[in-house]
C-alpha cells in the first residue's frame, strides 16, 4: 500500500490530494491512509497534512528502498527484478547466490551498506551506510567466456555518463574499471563470471560509488586517492537519480551489445572520457612491471600501449596506474 500512496503523492507533488481521494483511489480507509502517511513521515518523507485539504509531498528522503526505485524505473530488463538490503556483506556475493538459484537476467541487488565490500584483487571497499551506491547486476548473455571482459568497459561507460548527466561532474574512466573525479577514485567496478568451457552461466557486474561520503569517512590509507561525488560538486546528491540513470544507460548499451555483438558505442564513450589515453602508465601483469604510453583502445576495449622500445602492444588485463592520477607510483 505504501507504494500506491507514494505514487499518488509523487504524481501530485507540490499539490494537495485529499485523504478521501487517496482512500478511493487505493481502496482502503482514510484511517489506513493516515497511518501509512504517519509512517512515511517517520521514514523521512516531508509531507504536509492539512485539515480539509489533504496531503502534499514536499520532499523525499535520499533512499534506495524498492518503492522509490520501482515507481521511477524506466528500464525493461535491467532492474526488472530488484532486491534491496539495508545492510549486506557484499552485493556481488548475494548476486552470485541469487544467480545460482535461478534469478532472472537483469536482477539488481542494491544495498544501503556493505560490511564486506570488495574491489579488484580482493581489496576491501569501504561502503558506509546511506552514503553510496553499492549495487550488482546479474547478466546471463549468450557469450563466449572470453567476451565477458567487455562488460567492464560497458559498465564504466554507463557509470561515467550517468554521473556526468546527473551531477555535472567531470567523471573520467581509468582503464579498465575505475571512475575518476579530480584525479581521485570515486567508483570501482568488479566483474565476476561463472562459465563452462564455451558458454557463460552468468556474469555479475558490481559497482561501488562514493556519492555522499565525507572525506573523513575514508580510511586514512586511502584518503589521498579516494573521493566522492559530494566532495566534487560541493553538495549532497540524491542517489536514486544516479542509480536510475546508470540502469537506463547500461540497458541501452547492453542490449545494443547483445544485438550487434559489438561494444563500439561503449568504447567510444570510454575513449571520450578516458583519463588513461595519451598519458604515461605503469602496468603490473603477471609479476611484470611495464612503463609505457597509453595510445588507444581497440574495438573490443583492450588497451593499446607504446612500450619503451616504441612498439605498439595490446593489453588485455592488468593493474594499471596513470601518471597524474593519485594512485600512480
Amino acid at each position: 500500500m505504501k507504494k500506491e500512496i507514494l505514487e499518488a503523492l509523487k504524481q501530485n507533488k507540490g499539490k494537495f490530494i485529499s485523504g478521501e481521494e487517496l482512500s478511493i483511489k487505493i481502496g482502503v480507509t482514510r484511517t489506513a491512509i493516515w497511518k501509512h502517511i504517519k509512517q512515511m513521515k517517520e521514514d523521512g518523507y516531508d509531507i504536509d497534512a492539512v485539515s480539509r485539504r489533504g496531503y502534499r509531498l514536499i520532499q523525499e528522503p535520499d533512499t534506495l528502498e524498492l518503492n522509490e526505485l520501482q515507481i521511477d524505473m524506466k528500464t525493461r530488463l535491467i532492474g526488472s527484478n530488484l532486491i534491496y538490503y539495508p545492510s549486506i556483506d557484499s552485493t556481488n556475493n548475494e548476486a552470485k547466490k541469487e544467480a545460482a538459484a535461478g534469478a532472472p537476467e537483469g536482477t539488481v541487488i542494491i544495498a544501503d551498506e556493505q560490511t564486506g565490500g570488495r574491489g579488484r584483487l580482493g581489496r576491501q571497499w569501504v561502503s558506509p551506510k546511506g552514503t553510496g551506491i553499492w549495487m550488482s547486476i546479474i547478466l546471463k548473455p549468450e557469450l563466449e567466456p572470453a567476451e565477458a571482459a567487455k562488460i567492464t568497459q560497458l559498465t564504466a561507460a554507463s557509470v561515467a555518463t550517468a554521473l556526468r548527466n546527473v551531477t555535472g561532474c567531470e567523471a573520467g574512466i581509468k582503464w579498465p574499471n575505475d571512475i575518476i573525479i579530480n584525479k581521485k577514485k570515486v567508483c570501482g567496478i568488479l566483474t565476476e563470471m561463472s562459465a563452462e568451457l564455451n558458454s557463460v552461466n552468468h556474469i555479475i557486474v558490481g559497482m561501488g560509488i562514493n556519492v555522499n561520503v565525507d572525506p573523513e569517512e575514508f580510511p586514512e590509507e586511502v584518503r589521498s586517492i579516494a573521493t566522492s561525488v559530494k566532495e566534487s560538486v560541493g553538495h549532497e546528491i540524491y542517489r536514486k537519480e544516479i542509480v536510475l540513470e546508470i540502469l537506463r544507460i547500461f540497458e541501452d548499451l547492453y542490449l545494443d551489445f547483445i544485438r550487434r555483438k559489438s561494444i563500439d558505442k561503449s568504447v567510444g564513450i570510454c575513449r571520450k572520457y578516458s583519463v588513461t589515453l595519451g598519458n604515461q602508465v605503469r602496468i603490473i601483469s603477471k609479476d611484470k612491471v611495464v612503463y609505457a604510453e597509453a595510445v588507444d583502445l581497440t574495438e573490443d576495449g583492450e588497451l593499446l600501449i607504446r612500450n619503451e622500445a616504441g612498439e605498439i602492444e595490446k593489453i588485455i588485463s592488468g593493474e594499471v596506474s596513470v601518471r597524474g592520477v593519485s594512485d600512480y607510483i
